[in-house]
C-alpha cells in the first residue's frame, strides 16, 4: 500500500497522467471495427483477410477501428503476412468513402522489402528502414542514418508472427519491428496530428494478412 501510495504521489506530483493500455480487438470477433462487406474475419484470434484467385482483391479496403482518433499514443500489435502480401497500418489517419483512408501508413509486405517503412497517401515514402527523416514546417526533408536497411530487416521473420510497435508523440513517429527501431519521422509540416487507425487489405497477388494481440496506450 505504501509503495502504490507513493507512485499515486510522484505521478500527481510530477503532472503526467499514468496511461492505461488497452486491447481495441477481443480477439473473437469484430466488434469495434468497421469493415468492408465480404473480407475481414477472425480466425484463429485474429483479424484476418484473404485473396484469392476466385476472389481477387481489386481495390484496397481498410478494417477501420471505430472507438477513437488518438493523437499521441503507442500501439502494438501481432502481425503475419502471406509470400507475396501487402498490407500497413494506418495512423492518424482520415476515414475516406467505402472503406478507404488517407494519411500516414505503418508499411509491411510478406517479403519484408518495405517493413518498418512510413508511407502517406500524398506524400508518398516518407521515411525507409534504418532511416531518420526531418521535415521542416516549409516542407524541406532531411535525412539521416542510423542504420543499415538489410541487417535491420533480418529482425523480421518470413512466414511467421511479429510485433509491430508503433509511438506518435507530437510531431514525431518512430517504428519498431520486434522491439528493433526501424525509422523515425518529425513531421513539422503536417496538421494532421490525430486521427483513425486501420488496417490495408491490398489489392495484387493471392495474400493473406493477419493481426492480433492490439493494444492501445494513448501518451498524455
Amino acid at each position: 500500500m505504501k509503495q502504490a501510495w507513493l507512485v499515486s504521489a510522484l505521478t500527481l506530483f510530477s503532472g503526467i497522467a499514468v496511461a492505461q493500455e488497452r486491447a481495441i480487438f477481443n480477439g473473437k470477433d469484430l466488434t469495434g471495427w468497421d469493415n468492408a462487406p465480404g473480407w475481414w474475419t477472425v480466425e484463429d484470434g485474429a483479424l484476418t483477410a484473404e485473396s484469392t484467385t476466385e476472389k481477387p482483391c481489386k481495390k484496397c479496403n481498410y478494417l477501420i477501428w471505430k472507438d477513437g482518433q488518438p493523437a499521441d499514443f503507442e500501439l502494438t500489435c501481432d502481425f503475419k503476412l502471406s509470400a507475396f502480401a501487402n498490407s500497413g497500418i494506418q495512423i492518424r489517419s482520415e476515414r475516406r468513402p467505402n472503406w478507404d483512408t488517407y494519411g500516414y501508413q505503418a508499411d509491411m509486405t510478406g517479403n519484408g522489402g518495405i517493413v518498418g517503412f512510413v508511407y502517406h497517401h500524398k506524400r508518398g515514402l516518407i521515411a525507409a528502414r534504418g532511416e531518420k527523416v526531418t521535415i521542416t514546417a516549409d516542407g524541406k526533408k532531411e535525412v539521416q542514418k542510423f542504420g543499415d536497411a538489410a541487417e535491420l530487416l533480418k529482425n523480421f521473420k518470413k512466414d511467421d508472427w511479429n510485433k509491430y510497435r508503433i509511438v506518435c508523440h507530437g510531431p514525431e513517429i518512430t517504428l519498431y519491428i520486434n522491439d528493433v527501431m526501424m525509422c523515425q519521422i518529425t513531421d513539422n509540416e503536417t496538421k494532421q496530428t490525430s486521427g483513425i487507425i486501420a488496417l490495408q487489405m491490398h489489392p495484387g497477388p493471392p495474400m493473406k494478412v493477419q493481426f492480433k494481440n492490439i493494444k492501445l496506450k494513448e501518451l498524455k
